[in-house]
């Protein structure tokens, strides 16, 4: 009896020491089938896309309220946050503009390249309620003036009604609406610079 209850103790010990799952996400999409019609003139090349520091975390960073973020050390991203971003921008860029994605290749000769710059500036998640998304990003070819550029800010929101997987799919979808804006931007850019704003 007494060395059965030491088993038992043994194992009772070991349950509690073992640690909750890790879940891993992905906010790159399935495959994007390619757009159908005339592909874009050019090549693009996705450069790193910056976020806010204090997103820059393998674990998923969710709000709470107005005011509290709560850092998720169970739900985690397959890798760093900025490049799923970027990844997942990448992809489908690609698709909706049937474009070469040239990211890290270098040029192909007589190619013109576009070069595409994103910034975050908010990439905001409440669990069982929305995701919010606010970037700025950036158009300029690689031989022109460095004058000669589009900048626009780009504003969406989806509801994530449910738990993580959820909320991973609602970020799924916005960056899905902002690769849309960035490729009608890109495919009606007439070269000169301007700005411009867009909205939810």
């Amino acid at each position: 009896m007494t060395r059965t209850l030491s088993l038992l103790t043994i194992v009772l010990a070991l349950a509690g020491c073992a640690s909750d799952p890790v879940h891993y996400h992905t906010l790159s999409a399935p495959a994007a089938a390619r757009a159908a019609g005339q592909s874009a003139p050019f090549a693009i090349d996705v450069l790193a896309v910056g976020i806010p520091a204090q997103l820059d975390q393998q674990q998923l960073v969710v709000r709470q309220g107005a005011t509290s973020l709560v850092v998720q050390d169970g739900e985690r991203w397959s890798g760093p946050y900025a490049d799923e971003i970027r990844n997942a921008l990448a992809a489908q860029l690609a698709a909706s503009l049937n474009a070469q994605d040239m990211s890290g290749l270098g040029r192909v000769d007589g190619q013109p390249l576009l070069r595409i710059q994103v910034q975050v500036r908010r990439f905001d998640a409440w669990v069982g309620e929305k995701v919010s998304l606010e970037a700025t990003w950036r158009l300029h070819f690689a031989d022109a003036d460095a004058k000669a550029r589009l900048v626009c800010t780009s504003r969406f929101e989806a509801p994530a009604r449910g738990g993580y997987p959820a909320v991973v799919q609602a970020q799924q979808l916005v960056l899905g609406k902002l690769a849309a804006d960035i490729a009608a931007g890109a495919r009606a850019w007439d070269g000169a610079q301007t700005a411009c704003i867009k909205g939810i």
